[in-house]
C-alpha cells in the first residue's frame, strides 16, 4: 500500500470553538508563564478601558484575591444581555464563548479600541478553570458562569465561590437574573481563576506590573480612576506604598490612580532628569483609506474601502541627561516594540531637527568640517523623554500580543504631524520657547560632535601590537601580558607614587597610569570638555573601549582597573572624581565589577621579635588602637615611633608591594552600582552643578561626622 493511501481525511482534526485555544494557548497569549497569565488579565482590563475611551466608564477596580482569582469591575455600559440574532445567544455568552466576536469589528460601538484579534474575553474564558461574569443593566444584575469555556452552574457553599465547587454543565445556557441593581447603575464584573492545567503553579500575577499598567493607563485616559487591590497572603504580598518588593506581611496593598493632565503628565513622571525644555504637546489628526472585509446584509464578508481617522497625541521634552525614554501606545495599548507610529515619530523628529540645525548653522558654530557630518537619530534622541500615542479604529498589530503596530499609513501621518508641530515650536517667536529651542539644538549638535570624537577615539584606542604602542600615552607603564582577564591597570595619584609603584609592581601583568592630581568633574562638564581634558582622554585611550554610547566592554584592554590613591581626604576626592568618570562614560565596567579601589595602610607598627623586627600594618585609627593593645597584652615589644603614612610616596617598593599591589596580600574594594538610578541621583547630588541640594545635604549630615577621621 502506498504512503498516500495511508493518509486520508480521517487523519485531519477539526477543533471546534474554544478547543483551539486550549490546544495551542501560546498562539493566542504568547506563552503560558507569568507573562501569558498577565496578558489574559490585560485583555479583561482593556475591555473596561475601551468603555472609558468611548466615554461610558469612569472607574475600574482590579482585585487580586488570596485564592488565586482576580476580579475586574467597571461602571461602563455593561455587556449587552439581549439576544444576538445570528447565534440566538445572549450577548454575554457570545462575548465569552465565541472567538472573533464583540463590538470592535466595525459594529460602530467603539471608534478606538485595542482588541482586534479575538484575544479577549473568550480566550481568557477558555483558559480559566472558572469564570463568573455579572452585568448590571436596566436595574437588574445578570450572572453567568463558565468552566473552561463551557457555561453551567457551580454549587458554591456558604464560604463563597471557589474553583473546586461542583460544576453542572447547562443543557441550554441562560443568562440568570440574580439581583436588583440600583436605578441608573450599569457595569460589568468579571472574576476568574486561571486554569492550572494550562498555567504552571510558578506563573503568578505580578502586583508591580499591574500597578505600572494602571498608572500608565490613568495617564493616557485622563479622568479615569483605577483602583488596584492585592488581597493575597502576606508571604507573597508587597506592602510598600510604591508597590515594590518592600517588607512582607502587611495589610492588603491598595493603590488608586487618577490623573487629569494626559500625556504631558506622563512625560513629567517618566523623565529621569531635569528638563532643558518644557513639556511640549504635539497633537493632530490625519485620514487614510484601507480595504477591509465588512459584513454585508446577507452576512457575507466582502472587501470594502473605508476611510479611517488617526488621532495623534505626542508629548516630549529634552532633559539635561543623555538617556532616551520613548513610550508608545495605540488606543492606550502599550507597544513596547514600537511599530509604524514610532517609526513615523523618529523619522519626523530627525527630519525636523536636521532642517533646524541647517537653518541655524552659523549660530551653532558648525564648521565646514562638522557640516560633512549629519545629525543621526541617536543625537536627536539623547536626553529625550517622549510619549507617543495614536488612536484609530481597528489597528492592525503584528501578532496576537499587540507589541508592534503594523498599520502602515500611520507612519506618514505621525511623521507629518510631528514635522509640522515641532517646526512651529522650534521657530516660535515666544521668548521662552525660542531660548529652549536654542538650548536643544546646541545639545544635539554637541552630541553629534561627541559621537564623532568618541568614534575617532575608539578607532585609535584599540589595543596596539608591538609596532603600534607609540600611540598610547608616553606616561603609561604598560604590562607585557596580552591576557586581558589577568592584566591589571593601576591608576596612580601623582608621579612620586608612580616611581615607587614601578618598583613594586609585577610588570608581567600590572600596568601603571599616573594622573596629575584632581581630574575634571565630568558630572558638571560637557562631553566635549571631558574629551578635551588630558587626564580623561588618557584614561579612555589607555582602556581602549571608547566612551559613552560607543563604549565596548569586550574591547577593554585590562581585566581590572584599580584606583590607587592616598589614604587621605584628597585621595578620596580624586577617587570620587575618577568614579564619576567611570559611572558617566564607562558604566559597563562598573556593572561588570571590573573597577576596584586599592586599600593602602595608614600605619606601620614595628614589633621586636626573636627573628628581628617585624611589621604590622593597620588601616584605621581604631584598628591601630586594638592592634597595639593586643600586641602588648601578648608580651610583644612595640616601638613607640609608629609610622603614619600620609601618602603612597612615603612607602618604599617592598612595603607598597606587600600591602597594596601583591595579589597574595593586598586588599581591594570592588566598586559596584547595583541600583543605577539611585547611584545616578547620588552622583548628581554630590558632583552635579546644582549647589543648593548639596549644601543642604552637607549641613544636615555634618553632625554625624567623626572629626577624628578627617585628615586635614
Amino acid at each position: 500500500m502506498s504512503e498516500t493511501s495511508n493518509y486520508t481525511a480521517h487523519h485531519l482534526t477539526v477543533l471546534e470553538g474554544l478547543e483551539a485555544v486550549r490546544k495551542r494557548p501560546g498562539m493566542y497569549i504568547g506563552s503560558t508563564d507569568s507573562r501569558g497569565l498577565m496578558h489574559c488579565l490585560w485583555e479583561i482590563i482593556d475591555n473596561s478601558v475601551d468603555e472609558a475611551l468611548a466615554g461610558f466608564c469612569t472607574q475600574i477596580d482590579v482585585t487580586l484575591h488570596d485564592d488565586g482569582s482576580v476580579t475586574v469591575a467597571d461602571n461602563g455600559r455593561g455587556i449587552p444581555v439581549d439576544i444576538e440574532p445570528k447565534t440566538g445567544l445572549s450577548g454575554v455568552e457570545v462575548v465569552f464563548t465565541k472567538l472573533h466576536a464583540g463590538g470592535k469589528f466595525g459594529g460602530g460601538s467603539y471608534n478606538a479600541s485595542g482588541g482586534l484579534h479575538g484575544v479577549g474575553a473568550s480566550v481568557v474564558n477558555a483558559l480559566s478553570a472558572r469564570l463568573d461574569v455579572e452585568v448590571d443593566r436596566s436595574s437588574k444584575t445578570y450572572r453567568m458562569s463558565f468552566r473552561r469555556g463551557e457555561p453551567g452552574t457551580f454549587a458554591d457553599g456558604a464560604s463563597g465561590p471557589t474553583q473546586d465547587a461542583a460544576f453542572t454543565p447547562a443543557a441550554s445556557p441562560e443568562l440568570a437574573v440574580v439581583a436588583k441593581a440600583k436605578r441608573g447603575t450599569s457595569g460589568t464584573r468579571v472574576r476568574y481563576w486561571a486554569d492550572r492545567q494550562i498555567f504552571p503553579r510558578s506563573a503568578e500575577f505580578s502586583y508591580e506590573d499591574l500597578v505600572d499598567r494602571a498608572r500608565q493607563t490613568s495617564f493616557l485616559v485622563p479622568g479615569l480612576k483605577i483602583t488596584i487591590k492585592d488581597e493575597r497572603s502576606a508571604a507573597s504580598q508587597p506592602t510598600d506604598p510604591d508597590g515594590g518588593a518592600g517588607d512582607r506581611g502587611g495589610p492588603p496593598a491598595t493603590q488608586v490612580f487618577l490623573h487629569t493632565g494626559g500625556t504631558a503628565d506622563f512625560v513629567d513622571f517618566l523623565a529621569p532628569d531635569a528638563g532643558v525644555t518644557d513639556t511640549w504637546t504635539l497633537r493632530g489628526e490625519g485620514t487614510f483609506k484601507e480595504t477591509v472585509p465588512v459584513l454585508d446584509e446577507r452576512g457575507h464578508m466582502t472587501p470594502r474601502e473605508v476611510a479611517r481617522e488617526c488621532e495623534v497625541d505626542i508629548s516630549l521634552r529634552w532633559g539635561t541627561g543623555y538617556d532616551t525614554t520613548v513610550r508608545s501606545f495605540v488606543n492606550i495599548i502599550a507597544t513596547p516594540k514600537g511599530g509604524s507610529h514610532v517609526a513615523g515619530f523618529e523619522a519626523g523628529l530627525l527630519k525636523t531637527i536636521r532642517k533646524a540645525v541647517d537653518a541655524n548653522a552659523r549660530k551653532l558654530k558648525i564648521s565646514a568640517k562638522d557640516s560633512r557630518e549629519r545629525i543621526e537619530k541617536d543625537d536627536a534622541l539623547a536626553g529625550l523623554t517622549a510619549v507617543v500615542t495614536v488612536r484609530l479604529a481597528e489597528p492592525q498589530f503584528e501578532g496576537q500580543t499587540k507589541e508592534v503596530l503594523g498599520t502602515a499609513p500611520v507612519r506618514a501621518i505621525v511623521a507629518r504631524i510631528i514635522e509640522k508641530k515641532l517646526t512651529e515650536k522650534l521657530n516660535s517667536p515666544k521668548r521662552d520657547e525660542k531660548a529652549q529651542s536654542a538650548i536643544v539644538l546646541e545639545k544635539i549638535v554637541s552630541e553629534m560632535r561627541a559621537r564623532i570624537s568618541a568614534r575617532k577615539m575608539k578607532e585609535i584606542s584599540r589595543r596596539k601590537n608591538a609596532l603600534e604602542t607609540s600611540s598610547l600615552p608616553a606616561k603609561l607603564a604598560d604590562c607585557r601580558s596580552d591576557d586581558v582577564a589577568r592584566s591589571e591597570l593601576f591608576i596612580v595619584e601623582g608621579d612620586s607614587a608612580l616611581g615607587t609603584a614601578k618598583l613594586a609592581r609585577s610588570s608581567d601583568f600590572q600596568a601603571l597610569l599616573p594622573i596629575r592630581g584632581k581630574i575634571l568633574n565630568v558630572q558638571k562638564a560637557s562631553i566635549a570638555d571631558m574629551l578635551k581634558n588630558a587626564e580623561c582622554a588618557s584614561i579612555i585611550q589607555v582602556l581602549g573601549a571608547g566612551s559613552g554610547r560607543t563604549f565596548d566592554l569586550s574591547a577593554a584592554r585590562y581585566g581590572k582597573i584599580i584606583l590607587m590613591t592616598d589614604a587621605d581626604v584628597d585621595g578620596a576626592h580624586i577617587r570620587t572624581l575618577l568614579l564619576t568618570l567611570f559611572f558617566r562614560y564607562m558604566r559597563p565596567l562598573l556593572e561588570a565589577g571590573r573597577v576596584y579601589a586599592a586599600v593602602p595602610p595608614l600605619h606601620r607598627i614595628e614589633v621586636a621579635g626573636r627573628r628581628g623586627r617585624e611589621y604590622v600594618y593597620t588601616y584605621s585609627e581604631a584598628e591601630l588602637d586594638r592592634t597595639v593593645r593586643r600586641l602588648k597584652k601578648a608580651g610583644r615589644k612595640v616601638k613607640d615611633d609608629i609610622q603614619r603614612y600620609k601618602g603612597l610616596g612615603e612607602m618604599d617598593a617592598d612595603q607598597l608591594a606587600e600591602t597594596t599591589m601583591d595579589p597574595r596580600h593586598r586588599t581591594l574594594r570592588r566598586v559596584t552600582a547595583a541600583d543605577a538610578k539611585v547611584a545616578d541621583e547620588v552622583f548628581d547630588l554630590l558632583m552635579g552643578s546644582d549647589v543648593a541640594p548639596r549644601k543642604e545635604f552637607i549641613v544636615s549630615n555634618a553632625a554625624g561626622i567623626d572629626l577624628s577621621r578627617i585628615d586635614a
